[in-house]
C-alpha cells in the first residue's frame, strides 16, 4: 500500500482489506481472489470509504442495499438489483446508506488469464472500458446473477483442492451472462471525447518522450505499458482505443517515431552512430541497427551516406 497525492493505492487484496477493516482469514493473497457478502464485514452503516485506486477488478452485486459509488469524477448510485463492476487503475470510493446483501467478488488480472481465460481480453472487451455505468435488473434477471455468485461463494469458502478451477469455470458462465444481457453489442472503443483525450494525451507523451531522449533527459525507451501507466489505463484498452482513433497501433506509432527521429540525428554527421543508438534508448549499437535496418531496409551507415551524397 502506498499513497499518491493523498489517495491510497492498494497493490494487494490483503493490503486494502486490511485497511478498509475487512475480513482477512479467508484471503488467498496468492489467488488474489476475494468474495464477501458486505453485511458481514461493515456492521455500522451508513458507512463511507476513503478514496483508493487498486490494481483489482471488483464486480458487485447489490440484492439489498442503498448508496452510492465514485469512479474517477462519475458519481453513480447503487439500490436493489444493482449490478456493476469496476477495472485497475480508477480513483474509486463508495457509501453504503442501508445494507442488507450485497456480494463483493475482487479478482486480479492474473486470477482472470489463469482460471478464466488466456485471452480474457479478446473474449470480454468490455472488461477493459474506461467507464461502465451500472445495471438495475428485474428480480428474475438478477437471480440468475444471485444463483452463480452464491456457488462461487459456496466454493470459495469450502477446502477443494480444484476451487480455483472450479470458481474460474463459473465465473465464464458470469462474464457470458453479463456481455449477453448488458453489453452485447457495448463498443469500449467509443467513449466520445474521453477516446479523443487518450489519443492527444498520448500524442502528447509521445512528443515529450523524444525529446527527452534526444536531449538526454531520459534513457529508456517508453513501453506500451509506460505510455498506459501515464494515463492510468490499461495497455490493451489504451492500445484499442489508439488503433481505433488512428489506424495504427502504439506499437507503429513507436517505431514510426524511433525511425523519425534517429533518421533527424543521422543527418547530423557529428553524431555519432553509437550515440544515436544511446540517445533512443538502445542499449547496444548492434541492436539499434538491426532495428533501424529492420524499418528501413537500410542499416544506419548507408542510410547516412545516401543523405550526405544528396547534400553534397
Amino acid at each position: 500500500m502506498k499513497s499518491t497525492d493523498k489517495t491510497l493505492v492498494f497493490n494487494k487484496l490483503l493490503d486494502q482489506y486490511r485497511y478498509l477493516g475487512l475480513p482477512e482469514e479467508f484471503i488467498d493473497d496468492e489467488a488474489d481472489f476475494t468474495i464477501h457478502d458486505l453485511k458481514d464485514i461493515h456492521k455500522d452503516v451508513p458507512y463511507q470509504s476513503p478514496v483508493y485506486r487498486t490494481n483489482f477488478f471488483s464486480f458487485v452485486f447489490v440484492k439489498d442495499a442503498t448508496g452510492k459509488y465514485t469512479t474517477d469524477e462519475q458519481i453513480f448510485e447503487t439500490k436493489p438489483g444493482t449490478v456493476y463492476f469496476t477495472n485497475p487503475g480508477h480513483f474509486k470510493s463508495f457509501e453504503w446508506r442501508t445494507l442488507n446483501e450485497v456480494y463483493l467478488i475482487t479478482l486480479s488480472e492474473s486470477f482472470l488469464k489463469e482460471n478464466v481465460h488466456a485471452d480474457i481480453f479478446d473474449e470480454f472487451p468490455f472488461l477493459l472500458a474506461e467507464t461502465v455505468p451500472p445495471r438495475v435488473l428485474d428480480a428474475q434477471l438478477f437471480s440468475e446473477f444471485e444463483q452463480l455468485y452464491h456457488q462461487i461463494a459456496g466454493i470459495y469458502f469450502g477446502d477443494c483442492i480444484y476451487k480455483n478451477r472450479m470458481i474460474g469455470n463459473l465465473f465464464v458462465v458470469l462474464l457470458l451472462k453479463i456481455k449477453a444481457y448488458f453489453w452485447l453489442d457495448y463498443n469500449p472503443i467509443y467513449e466520445g471525447n474521453r477516446s479523443s483525450q487518450i489519443v492527444k494525451s498520448f500524442k502528447r507523451t509521445l512528443e515529450k518522450h523524444y525529446r527527452q531522449l534526444a536531449s538526454g533527459q531520459a534513457q529508456v525507451m517508453f513501453r506500451v505499458q509506460d505510455y498506459a501507466d501515464a494515463q492510468h489505463l490499461h495497455p490493451n484498452y489504451l492500445n484499442n482505443v489508439i488503433r481505433s482513433k488512428t489506424g495504427k497501433a502504439i506499437g507503429t506509432w513507436i517505431a514510426e517515431k524511433t525511425i523519425a527521429e534517429a533518421k533527424s540525428m543521422l543527418q547530423n554527421s557529428a553524431v555519432s552512430i553509437k550515440e544515436v543508438a544511446y540517445r533512443l534508448g538502445f542499449s547496444e549499437s548492434a541492436n539499434f541497427s538491426n532495428y533501424f535496418k529492420k524499418h528501413t531496409d537500410l542499416s544506419p551507415v548507408l542510410y547516412r551516406k545516401q543523405q550526405a551524397g544528396r547534400t553534397s
